[in-house]
């Protein structure tokens, strides 16, 4: 009987040893599984990233677009601004008599000044205008002086010296203003 349970003993050993061998296996393949998991995860999160920053360029890339779009014509739109400010002053000056001489040229000089007003517009840029006894803000208008004038309020506009411009929401050029330092 000893050699019977030699041999039962050496097939416990057995498959023992094979059920060792089997459980080392699934381990190695549990870590194995474990270790592509995490590197999958790890491409998945590069992945994402990736693409949230495609995206953001590509917004940015957009309102960049936008911007120079609106915007990129700013310092031409500056450069006709006297031309404005020219006609303007040239209307201003007539007389009536120089107007019934010269009708036909006055009313061309209008007509120009209508006209760079409508294309001003159709480019985004809007006329800031201020009116005596208007409110002075900062934001649209530059004091120019500011002297005690009787009968006004503290910060009312006194004279405009300059109308001012708007580019869409950007402030080409401030209206230049006198305001009144009249304490009350």
């Amino acid at each position: 009987m000893p050699k019977e349970n030699e041999f039962l003993d050496d097939i416990e050993a057995a498959e023992a040893e094979a059920f060792a061998e089997e459980e080392t296996e699934i381990s190695d393949e549990a870590v194995e599984v474990d270790t592509l998991r995490a590197e999958r995860d790890d491409y998945r999160d590069k992945f994402m990233r990736a693409l949230a920053d495609a995206e953001n360029s590509r917004k940015r890339a957009d309102k960049q677009r936008r911007e120079a779009e609106q915007y990129g014509g700013t310092k031409l739109a500056r450069d006709m601004l006297p031309v404005f400010d020219n006609l303007k002053r040239a209307m201003e000056s007539v007389t009536d008599e120089q107007r019934d001489q010269m009708g036909a040229m006055i009313e061309g000089i209008e007509l120009t000044l209508r006209e760079l007003l409508n294309v001003f517009k159709k480019h985004g840029i809007e006329l800031i205008s201020p009116e005596i006894g208007d409110k002075f803000d900062p934001n649209m208008h530059e004091a120019m002086f500011e002297a005690p004038v009787p009968n006004t309020v503290t910060g009312e506009i006194i004279q405009v010296s300059t109308d001012g411009f708007m580019l869409y929401d950007r402030l080409l050029r401030p209206a230049q203003v006198g305001v009144s330092s009249n304490p009350g």
